[in-house]
């Protein structure tokens, strides 16, 4: 869980905006501040921003540190930079998030309102199990995922990293998804996918 009683997130947009809700809500903050590089936005959801994220290293050991950007290469480039050098990455869970027994989170991840986090399931760091997602028991989802807005993933599930997940999207138990793969939304993947690209539809299918 979180370690720090303050927060700077990297990255001012819709998703940092949502990150500092979320651990607003947490009650743990006493300060949270944003480092963006559009020198143009001074607050992101009513929080300073104070600087540009070539900045956050002069955070590390005294503030927790959340990289709040929605491309999987980036963040996973900035945490791991980040987590080299020691800094605290937390996991941001929703007061209104359910995680069940045995699940594992990994550091800067976030868990936003309404999503369920199932027993025994293994979510990797940096991921982002959005609004009324839901991974069910014993997933493994793999670094830098994302499972967007009301997706859900059934139980039994190995989702490869960087692999986006779109909003309304049904996963079926016991498949396993490759790394760098972007399901649309609302595609129904009923199969193993076993490369990287783009699967839309229902059943989902890659297209070029």
């Amino acid at each position: 869980m979180v370690r720090g009683k303050r927060l700077v997130i990297v990255g001012a947009g819709g998703h940092g905006k949502v990150v500092a809700d979320v651990a607003r809500r947490m009650c743990y903050y006493e300060a949270i501040l944003f480092l963006d590089d559009n020198e143009a936005v001074q607050e992101c959801g009513g929080f300073p921003v104070v600087g540009r994220s070539c900045e956050v290293e002069g955070y590390i050991g005294e503030w927790d540190i959340f990289v709040a950007v929605g491309n999987a290469e980036i963040r996973g480039k900035l945490t791991a930079g980040l987590s080299g050098k020691g800094a605290l990455l937390p996991v941001l869970i929703h007061p209104d998030a359910v995680v069940g027994q045995g699940a594992v989170i990994g550091n800067g991840t976030v868990i936003m309102a309404g999503a369920v986090i199932n027993s025994d399931a293994q979510i990797g760091e940096g991921c982002i199990i959005n609004t009324c997602a839901s991974v069910d028991h014993d997933c493994r989802i793999d670094d830098f995922v994302h499972v967007s807005v009301g997706a859900h993933v059934a139980g039994g599930v190995h989702v490869g990293a960087n692999t986006w997940i779109g909003a309304g999207a049904v996963l079926s138990d016991h498949i396993k998804v490759a790394p760098d793969c972007m399901v649309g939304a609302g595609a129904v993947v009923v199969k193993d996918i076993g490369e990287g690209g783009t699967y839309v539809g229902v059943p989902a299918r890659k297209i070029s």
